[in-house]
């Protein structure tokens, strides 16, 4: 059992009130989405894309399409994240590195790219569902990376995602699923919320 995992989800909590006088670097802002990109996609897709707001006017903007929340502009960096639409044309790419790897055979990936192919391919909903999928996983990497480095996190639905995508110039394929505000937690936060009881979340079957 690795007790640090287990404090670190227990100790985590949404943050609304940012120390705006701090910020982190560059070069940690790509730490952190390294250990993101660790998260699991389907056929290892790694259909996502992280636009890391961190510059004063940049957030400014961005706050204007997330209805004014101080949160936007306060946190250190606010990442917008992105999900791709699920294409199975790139398959061949994306795998190449594990074949070159060693860790699956060349002969395997037009297997993948046709199981792909069938479960996309012409499924715009499909195609949209596993970009929320994959942006999601991604996210909630990002918030554990972001705890282990002291860091606090918010993840936030309350914007315009078409503004957004304008704004940010986002490709005709990308979903803007989620804001996830990261920073220095400042005074009178809220502590993590009561869950619901295991009785009323878990059926054993």
């Amino acid at each position: 059992m690795n007790n640090a995992i287990i404090e670190a989800i227990k100790q985590r909590s949404s943050t609304n009130i940012f120390d705006a006088s701090r910020g982190i670097t560059d070069e940690r802002i790509g730490e952190l989405i390294s250990l993101a990109t660790l998260a699991p996609t389907a056929f290892n897709l790694q259909n996502w894309r992280f636009i890391a707001v961190r510059t004063v006017a940049e957030k400014i903007r961005l706050r204007k399409l997330a209805y004014d929340q101080a949160k936007v502009s306060d946190a250190a960096v606010t990442f917008i994240v992105c999900g791709q639409l699920a294409e199975h044309s790139v398959m061949a790419e994306r795998l190449a590195p594990s074949v070159e790897a060693g860790l699956m055979p060349a002969e395997m990936v037009a297997g993948w790219e046709g199981a792909a192919k069938g479960l996309y391919f012409g499924k715009p909903q499909t195609q949209r569902d596993e970009a929320i999928r994959t942006a999601t996983f991604g996210a909630g990497a990002l918030i554990s990376a972001a705890q282990a480095y002291n860091l606090s996190s918010s993840a936030m639905i309350g914007f315009d995602p078409d503004a957004v995508a304008r704004e940010f110039e986002l490709a005709a394929d990308e979903v803007p699923v989620m804001l996830l505000a990261v920073g220095f937690a400042a005074e009178n936060n809220w502590p993590q919320k009561p869950r619901r009881p295991l009785s009323q979340v878990l059926t054993l079957v």
